[in-house]
């Protein structure tokens, strides 16, 4: 909830009372770690806060006012009125029934520290995004074909329940194949994962998602195509009533959304099942290959898969969705378990290698995520230990993913190291959300510095090799050049000449490399330096 809309729904009423100073507590007795988060939030030596401060701070962070893990300390926060003034006692008041929580994201120890930053980031990702207007509805489903293409929602919901949303993310719209690892993951935790594939393969299947085929076992190829999705849902508690399978379903996504219970479309249910003579094909050709388990009703685990295809959901709630299966099971915004973390495993695995339909190969080599994607336009994206992405553009490209969701995925890795194999790399053009901002180049450099205090020059090649500057800089302004010259290392002093770097830095003192090598009556060091220009 954005800090304007929860300062209205605050009581006008006076603010508590500080503690008097008869009751205040010794100083000895305050907890130090409260009192430095208090004085963090200070900004003109009053010795109060604006309680707007506290809120912008918390939500600068990424948490809303919303979450249900802060909801006894807005309780208490709503006591305040929107202009109050909060003392120590106050912040101490409003903060402790979520200490451990809030102390966290004002000391920006969440996943993301630096999240306002990182928004900004994934902003620009999006406006430059929206202006693709490639691509066409899934008119093949009547209800599908009338949505409004031009809409674009993103959501983003961190492991430590931090939360972005952009566009139109606050629309419903059908989960359609977006349910399939969630239906998958269901099975799993009903039946165990050797039960399922004895009836569901887990190999790409280089095929159409709807192609009438079968691996060489007689079974569906993997449980992210249809065939492999229907096998699912006839696994999903075949022994009770249609009904009720279908409640235990969404009470699933509820769970796995925070709380926040998913809707139905009845008319995308109609109309999904008006044309689904693929679908009813895949069912009658997997029966005639007896794949299913003993006493499948095959009529109703068709007309099942089409009314999990046709629950809607929010961007902002799929982001939790996704989150919750980057966070191994456990719902970041409610704490608590949904999936174990071995389902979760063997589910981000196979989103991996077949999330993406016959796209799913190149997604995997360029994109390096575990994805799902939906013909409603609906991209869940899951980076694991990190965050989950919800995207949703209707309009599709011919493999049946979303072109936005495709381009805005491409974006992301470009600028952030959160492909798979970014770790080989060492690419430091990609920035490191994960980090504080600048903590990388700050890490690179007093690495270089170091090294070059040292004399390694093994270590100053590879550094230069990723890319770090050689003419960086610590906080008082000494390069590495400034170290090798004082410490009389020559050969890295020639390795820095050759390399073409400013031969001429000044540190905080005025101090340069030749200034440096004279001082250290390093002769050989300075008359190189000064027959190369140095002055």
């Amino acid at each position: 909830m954005p800090a304007t809309t929860a300062a209205t729904t605050r009581k006008s009423a006076k603010a508590p009372k500080a503690a008097s100073k008869k009751t205040a507590p010794a100083a000895t007795e305050i907890d130090l770690r409260e009192e430095r988060l208090f004085r963090s939030l200070i900004r003109d030596g009053s010795g109060t806060i604006p309680l707007s401060t506290l809120v912008d701070a918390l939500e600068q962070s990424g948490l809303r006012l919303t979450d249900d893990r802060l909801k006894e300390s807005v309780a208490v926060l709503n006591e305040y009125p929107n202009n109050a003034e909060i003392t120590f006692s106050d912040f101490c008041k409003i903060t402790r029934p979520n200490i451990l929580l809030i102390e966290r994201a004002l000391r920006g120890q969440f996943v993301i520290p630096s999240f306002s930053h990182f928004r900004k980031q994934v902003e620009e990702i999006f406006v430059s995004t929206a202006t693709d207007t490639n691509g066409a509805v899934a008119d093949y489903i009547p209800q599908l074909g009338r949505v409004n293409p031009d809409q674009y929602g993103v959501s983003i919901c961190t492991i430590d329940g931090q939360r972005h949303s952009l566009g139109d993310s606050e629309k419903h719209f059908c989960v359609q194949s977006t349910c399939k690892p969630i239906n998958y993951c269901i099975a799993l935790e009903a039946n165990g994962a050797s039960a399922v594939h004895d009836c569901v393969g887990r190999e790409p299947s280089g095929r159409g998602f709807n192609e009438l085929t079968l691996n060489h076992d007689g079974r569906p190829h993997n449980p992210m195509i249809n065939a492999g999705a229907i096998m699912s849902c006839s696994l999903i508690k075949p022994e009770i009533e249609m009904a009720d399978r279908f409640d235990y379903v969404m009470d699933r996504w509820t769970a796995l959304a925070g709380d926040e219970k998913p809707t139905f479309s009845n008319s995308v249910y109609l109309s999904e099942r008006q044309t689904a003579d693929r679908n009813f094909a895949l069912g009658y050709f997997m029966r005639e290959h007896q794949a299913f388990p003993a006493g499948t009703e095959l009529i109703d685990t068709l007309e099942f898969y089409f009314q999990c295809c046709s629950i809607e959901v929010t961007a902002d709630m799929m982001s939790v969705v996704a989150a919750t299966l980057a966070n191994g099971g456990v719902c970041p915004t409610t704490g608590k378990r949904i999936f174990d973390p071995k389902t979760v495993q063997h589910c981000l695995s196979l989103m991996y290698s077949c999330g993406m339909y016959d796209f799913s190969g190149e997604f995997a080599f360029s994109i390096g995520l575990p994805a799902k994607s939906g013909v409603s336009g609906a991209m869940m994206i899951v980076i694991p230990n990190v965050m989950g992405i919800c995207t949703w553009s209707p309009r599709l490209d011919r493999h049946g993913n979303s072109v936005r969701g495709i381009q805005f995925c491409k974006s992301l890795v470009e600028t952030f190291n959160f492909h798979n194999y970014d770790n080989l790399t060492g690419l430091t053009e990609k920035s490191d959300p994960r980090q504080v901002v600048d903590h990388q180049v700050t890490e690179s450099t007093v690495s270089l510095i170091w090294a070059a205090s040292k004399g390694d020059l093994t270590a100053i090649r590879h550094l230069a090799a990723r890319g770090v500057s050689l003419n960086s800089a610590d906080y008082d302004g000494r390069t590495p050049l400034h170290l090798a010259a004082s410490e009389g290392h020559q050969r890295l002093v020639e390795y820095f000449i050759h390399q073409g770097v400013d031969l001429n830095p000044k540190d905080r003192w005025g101090g340069t490399p030749l200034s440096d090598a004279k001082s250290g009556n390093h002769k050989e060091v300075h008359n190189l330096l000064k027959s190369n220009g140095a002055i």
